[in-house]
């Protein structure tokens, strides 16, 4: 099983709205090499859950990786479909509160615009 991935995303630049209208797209605009490495390292068919920063903080839909081009390291080009909205957003005080994330880079490096998830930390966030 591919392993699972959490994207941020400005809404003011793109929301998740803007994903579920477009339905596909490139996720780019990553310029942070650990964030950059995590976008190498996905898979088709990873699952994704797509986290609203500024005034949201909430992880606020799902996703899934369609295809990954990592012939440029500098800017690969990670093509995702949206998925469906949360039922519930879940935000970052609820994930600071929960164990499962506590050594989690959504919580210890607060700026990683693209981070792993384990299966039960993306089962917390999605209900699913």
């Amino acid at each position: 099983m591919s392993a699972d991935y959490l994207l941020k995303t400005e809404p003011s630049e793109y929301s998740f709205e803007n994903l579920q209208r477009d339905e596909v797209t490139v996720w780019d605009g990553v310029s942070n090499p650990v964030a950059l490495r995590h976008l190498r390292e996905m898979k088709p068919g990873a699952r994704l859950v797509i986290y609203e920063t500024a005034d949201r903080k909430s992880a606020v839909g799902t996703g899934v990786v369609v295809s990954v081009d990592s012939s440029d390291p500098k800017n690969p080009a990670v093509k995702i479909k949206a998925g469906k909205a949360l039922a519930k957003p879940v935000s970052l005080a609820e994930v600071k509160a929960n164990r499962l994330f506590a050594d989690s880079p959504l919580v210890r490096q607060g700026r990683l615009s693209v981070v792993p998830l384990t299966a039960q930390q993306y089962k917390f966030l999605t209900g699913a």
